[in-house]
């Protein structure tokens, strides 16, 4: 690390010249390619991934996105002539528009090329209702020739456009569907800037040094912008969902900074004791940089962790966000001492630098309230340790109740049109109306045709059904569709009781004694199997992240305690943040007044990634303490020592370091984006946990309890493990088993320090 730290000082224009042609050229390719974002939530083997592909070989005319536009009249019906000729020019005028298949509206049938035909009785109890019964709100289903993944964002915008034109002040049009939500995607980075901002803020206050404030932030924007351009890029090659980019940005801001903050941290400390810039650059990087690159591989491996779970639409959300971290890294230990370099001893403040060259080099005590922290936790270890661990589990409480499923545009914030589009169709039709489940069977002979015939009937009188659909057959008459609209909203677990049903016990029934095979998919059932075959996975996958982690801390720390209560503490910080985001947007505490829209399921996957995130996060900070607490152990040989003075030294830039964190992770709130909310609540509820409870009082209230516990490893297991260095080499070596007991001047002066 030592030699490459010299060797980018020395080419310190080379070095940067390079971070920019990389910044430069990955933003231009891509925006020349675009982008190709997927959110595909099949998985593979379960049977609504199974009625998708059936709808798409039997009915490709149907297998493009269906969405609505919904208009309701507070004075009059909707079957008034002047609003169903103004809404009929309106929709004939959508049909007409590029990427539209057809328009099936409540008054005639549109289709492609704009050619009305008479409808067939969309009110006549055969099909669903397309106006309600009160006759104030009726909606039209546009249908587009591509799914939402390929509808470019300028078509859905024209459908918006063209409807809200037949808008009055007596007639309220919307437009609701997934490739409407695309046009109320946020473009300006008001979270980034935010983040960034109060980053910048607390750097300075900090450092007291604009030029030290600012080189972390310029080293994670010039790796993170990289790392954004990337990711639009990797989208051409592979499955990547389109909140992919911007959970990037949080992570990588996040961790960027962070990174970049504990080597500026480590260099301004060389300055300070006589150092040149160049020694200082390249002490900061050899040391602290090799902590930075650990703390960074354990982020890479948590996130790679999802790779075993085998599904296509996490593995480029794990990829996008550990090119994001491993970015990150490479610039914290190759730019930014490139950057140090130039701004020379600026990085201190003025007073800093006056006392240098009037005094010279003078110690840094451990004073101040870290000391005084450390000393604390010391006398009291038991009683904060249990007010700890009572604090962590009153949080967590509230994920023992946590219910994955799909957040629709019901959730969405009550402004805009697809929630207004939701609200409108739930009022006038029925909850189900907004989720109508997809039955698409394979038929083979009269027997299957009898009971396909029949299955109508079925559905009506089972329990949870609204209404069903007319049967329509393809073209070739072996498959048969018709669509079922529950009684309840597609995200409460009533439709996920009536999917089940139907699989297990109705359509079972109605296939007895035939060759039928019915299958039930639609939005509620592909969340509901995607949801199932991530929680089955989610043992394996936890079990492998938490293995991999340990491993790490194993081989670095030479210990058996040290990993297992990293474990410990890395679940509960996952549990309690969960149980926050529960709290907030399950639950419903203050989603509205956070702009987050209305209270719903936690989304499938983010357990998840987000078990991934915390999970590398929460190995950051335990590197960064314990690695200078092993450091006084070697030392010293004194536990008591070792925990006291690590806390003391550590404990100040993990606060500054975590307040920067949650700083831009609570800023992606601002995002409009309510699975990015999630991120970003989540995350900065683990990270103050993590720095404020975990790393500042539980941890070491246990290893000042368990003493040199903390440090037992197994003779025959020390001779086997590999041997890796967090910090550079100090006179301690545990490798002979003998621990010196060193005090030197430094170790005095911790000893003594206010307690």
């Amino acid at each position: 690390m030592a030699a490459v730290a010299r060797w980018c000082v020395r080419h310190r224009l080379l070095v940067v010249l390079l971070w920019l042609l990389a910044l430069g050229s990955t933003g231009t390719a891509a925006v020349v390619a675009g982008t190709s974002y997927s959110n595909d939530y099949e998985a593979p083997g379960t049977e609504s991934g199974h009625a998708v592909d059936l709808l798409k070989t039997g009915f490709p005319d149907r297998s493009g996105d269906s969405d609505t536009v919904v208009w309701h009249s507070e004075r009059g019906s909707v079957r008034a002539d002047d609003i169903e000729v103004r809404m009929g020019v309106t929709l004939g005028e959508i049909a007409k528009l590029p990427g539209v298949a057809g328009v099936m509206s409540p008054y005639v049938i549109t289709g492609g090329a704009g050619a009305p035909s008479q409808a067939s009785g969309p009110d006549d109890g055969e099909g669903v209702r397309q106006i309600s019964e009160d006759g104030r709100t009726a909606f039209a289903v546009v249908t587009f020739d591509k799914q939402v993944d390929d509808i470019p964002v300028a078509q859905a915008q024209a459908v918006v456009d063209t409807a809200k034109k037949a808008a009055t002040d007596d007639l309220q049009v919307e437009v609701g569907g997934s490739a409407v939500a695309l046009t109320e995607g946020t473009t300006a980075h008001t979270a980034e800037i935010v983040g960034v901002a109060i980053a910048a803020v607390v750097l300075f206050l900090a450092f007291g040094s604009l030029a030290a404030s600012l080189l972390p932030i310029a080293t994670a924007l010039v790796s993170v912008g990289t790392a954004y351009a990337g990711i639009a890029l990797l989208g051409h090659v592979m499955t990547v969902a389109d909140f992919a980019p911007m959970l990037g940005l949080l992570v990588g801001l996040g961790v960027g900074i962070d990174y970049a903050l504990f080597i500026v941290t480590r260099h301004r400390k060389g300055l300070k004791q006589g150092l040149t810039v160049t020694e200082a650059a390249t002490e900061a990087v050899a040391t602290t940089g090799r902590a930075v690159v650990f703390a960074g591989a354990t982020v890479c491996i948590a996130l790679l962790g999802m790779l075993v779970l085998r599904l296509s639409f996490l593995n480029g959300v794990a990829i996008a966000a550990s090119l994001t971290v491993a970015l990150t890294v490479a610039a914290a230990v190759t730019l930014l001492p490139a950057l140090l370099s130039y701004a020379g001893t600026r990085v201190l403040s003025r007073r800093e630098r006056v006392r240098l060259a009037e005094h010279g080099p003078q110690p840094e005590l451990p004073t101040g309230f870290a000391a005084r922290w450390s000393a604390f936790v010391e006398r009291h270890p038991r009683l904060l340790g249990v007010a700890a661990v009572v604090v962590m589990a009153v949080l967590a409480l509230p994920t023992f109740s946590l219910h994955l499923g799909t957040s629709d545009q019901g959730n969405n914030a009550a402004s805009t049109t697809t929630r207004q589009a939701y609200d409108r169709l739930a009022e006038g039709f029925g909850p189900g109306v907004n989720g109508p489940l997809t039955l698409v069977a394979e038929l083979d002979g009269a027997d299957d045709r009898l009971a396909m015939d029949q299955l109508p009937n079925t559905l009506r009188e089972s329990r949870g059904v609204a209404s069903v659909g007319p049967i329509v057959f393809s073209g070739s008459g072996d498959r048969a569709l018709l669509t079922v609209v529950p009684t309840s909203e597609p995200q409460s677990k009533a439709t996920s009781d009536l999917v089940d049903r139907l699989r297990t016990e109705v359509l079972p029934r109605a296939q007895d004694g035939t060759s039928l095979d019915v299958s039930v998919g639609g939005v509620t059932a592909s969340y509901d199997d995607f949801a199932d075959v991530v929680v089955g996975k989610l043992p394996l996958f936890v079990g492998v992240v938490v293995a991999l982690g340990c491993l790490l801390l194993l081989v670095a720390f030479r210990s058996v305690g040290i990993p297992l209560k990293a474990a410990v503490m890395n679940i509960a910080a996952v549990a309690s943040s969960f149980g926050i985001v529960v709290a907030i947007f399950q639950w419903g505490w203050g989603s509205e007044l956070l702009g987050l829209g209305s209270a719903g399921p936690i989304e499938p996957f983010l357990p998840v990634i987000m078990v991934s995130v915390l999970f590398g996060l929460s190995m950051d900070y335990q590197v960064f303490l314990v690695s200078r607490m092993y450091e006084e152990w070697l030392a010293t040989g004194d536990n008591k020592r070792a925990v006291r003075v690590g806390l003391a030294e550590t404990g100040r830039v993990i606060n500054s370091a975590a307040v920067i964190m949650i700083s831009v992770f609570l800023a992606f709130v601002l995002s409009g984006d309510r699975v990015i909310a999630m991120f970003g609540i989540g995350l900065a509820a683990a990270v103050a946990l993590d720095a404020f409870v975990l790393r500042t009082l539980l941890v070491p209230a246990l290893m000042h309890l368990l003493g040199g516990a903390n440090w037992w490893l197994p003779s025959w297991l020390e001779r086997r493990l590999p041997r890796i260095s967090i910090e550079a080499p100090t006179a301690g070596d545990s490798a002979s088993g003998k621990i010196p007991a060193r005090r030197d001047a430094h170790a005095e002066r911790v000893e003594h320090a206010p307690r």
